[in-house]
């Protein structure tokens, strides 16, 4: 009779040897790898993920998805066949923590900066706002629009709900910064219909001691106290008053920082016009932009180099001076 060891030495296949052939097909998995799993069973608050581990792999409901949700249902499927980001490694009782939150967020943030480079304008609802300026969400990520940003005549709480386009100023992954601007996306929709050159009608809205600033149909433009007139100007308190209806002319369009800069000085028809009678101005505001508009013409095609028109520089408000901006990531551990 042949007894168990006698079998052993003619297969010549022991026990350890097996073991060890197991130990050498099973997959290593590490925190921070992508894996396919199927689900074999959904729980209350998590699933059963078979990554082809010697134990069942685990993801809980927090981890499911970017967005906040309430069953896991309203993500997987049993027997749903997908990939799982591995969060954590092994724990006592040999189980990996997986994650489809962070396989999204890696995405995303992939989506925004290819949006960035192609400089598009995206849209979105504001969903909360705090004292530096409104809160949004763009592919599943947390976007903060700074309070100078925001081109409208609403309070920021009435903002909520509503849908804005925005251009994008900041995408930095590892500080975890998505910032955007709402300014930006209307300047720029303006400008396609603005030239420079071109008289407008606009409203006197704010009034600082660098220049004034006009609403012309929705965005800002600045007036700088450069050019107002040709006359010294100490304040441009003494020829505005907030709420005036003003004509003035561009003479720069900057879309990529978003400014609208204006003149009402090359629109006098003699200097200190705009002090002493801004009256005249206005009435002799298109023929005084024709003749400066022929003028740009004849230099440009007389002179070997472009014209420098007079540009008004607009105090920027830098984002570091923004009090706090919200991680776009923040409740990610």
């Amino acid at each position: 009779m042949t007894n168990q060891n006698t079998l052993a030495m003619d297969v010549g296949f022991t026990h350890e040897d097996f073991a060890a052939l197991l130990d050498k097909y099973d997959y290593h998995f590490s925190p921070g790898d992508v894996v396919a799993g199927t689900v074999f069973s959904l729980e209350p608050r998590g699933a059963l993920i078979d990554i082809g581990a010697k134990t069942a792999a685990y993801i809980p409901i927090q981890e499911m998805s970017i967005n906040r949700i309430d069953a896991p249902e309203e993500v997987l499927q049993s027997n749903e066949t997908r990939e799982f980001f591995i969060l954590a490694d092994e724990n006592e009782d040999g189980q990996l923590t997986l994650s489809i939150r962070r396989i999204e967020y890696m995405r995303a943030w992939e989506r925004v900066r290819q949006l960035q480079a192609e400089d598009a304008t995206v849209r979105s609802l504001v969903f909360a706002t705090n004292r530096g300026g409104a809160l949004v969400r763009i592919e599943g990520l947390r976007g903060f629009i700074p309070g100078s940003h925001i081109s409208t005549r609403k309070p920021k709480e009435d903002l909520v709900g509503e849908e804005l386009p925005l251009k994008f100023l900041e995408v930095d992954e590892e500080r975890n910064r998505l910032v955007l601007s709402h300014r930006r996306a209307l300047v720029e929709r303006k400008m396609n219909r603005l030239e420079v050159g071109e008289v407008v009608i606009g409203t006197v809205r704010g009034i600082k001691p660098y220049g004034a600033f006009i609403d012309i149909g929705g965005v800002s433009g600045l007036l700088h106290i450069s050019e107002i007139s040709h006359d010294h100007i100490d304040t441009p308190h003494s020829v505005f008053n907030v709420n005036d209806e003003v004509k003035v002319m561009i003479i720069d369009l900057d879309a990529e920082r978003g400014r609208i800069s204006l003149s009402t000085k090359q629109l006098e028809p003699e200097p200190g016009d705009m002090v002493k009678n801004p009256q005249v101005v206005y009435d002799k505001a298109e023929e005084m932009a024709a003749k400066y508009r022929e003028n740009m013409k004849q230099q440009q095609q007389g002179a070997p180099a472009a014209l420098e028109l007079p540009v008004a520089e607009e105090v920027p408000v830098a984002l570091e001076e923004v009090e706090e901006i919200p991680d776009a990531t923040e409740d990610v551990e």
